[in-house]
């Protein structure tokens, strides 16, 4: 497959609302530094005091680095490390602060569309996935 054929999985719309969305998410943690998002990390009490600011540092380049990716070379490699990012923080924000996926606002939940947006993004077939 071609990477102009991947790209066309995904609309303008939907590719640039993705770019928003990681470059807004690392813009959030980068001007709100040493706010919630340390709160978050420092949250569940078993994170040590000194990789606090290197997750959320990690966060930020991962975001940026996405955001990134989908602007540049949209396709389905992107999207597929996109399902994987997202697979990740979300495994890891539960570990850390599981009541997030009962938070009203849905800060967990909103990545079950996200996730869904990607993985169409991804060309995977779900019957040839694990076959």
């Amino acid at each position: 497959m071609h990477e102009h054929e991947a790209n066309a999985s995904l609309s303008a719309v939907e590719r640039w609302s993705l770019v928003a969305l990681w470059w807004g998410t690392a813009g959030v943690s980068w001007l709100g530094w040493g706010g919630i998002s340390h709160g978050l990390v420092r949250q569940p009490g078993w994170v040590p005091e000194a990789w606090v600011s290197a997750l959320v540092a990690g966060g930020i380049a991962l975001d940026l680095a996405m955001g990134l990716w989908l602007a540049l070379r949209p396709g389905a490699w992107a999207c597929r490390a996109g399902v994987a990012v997202v697979l990740v923080f979300s495994a890891l924000a539960t570990a850390m602060v599981p009541q997030l996926w009962l938070h009203p606002l849905g800060p967990l939940l909103k990545n079950l569309p996200i996730l869904a947006l990607l993985w169409r993004g991804s060309r995977w077939n779900l019957l040839e996935v694990g076959s």
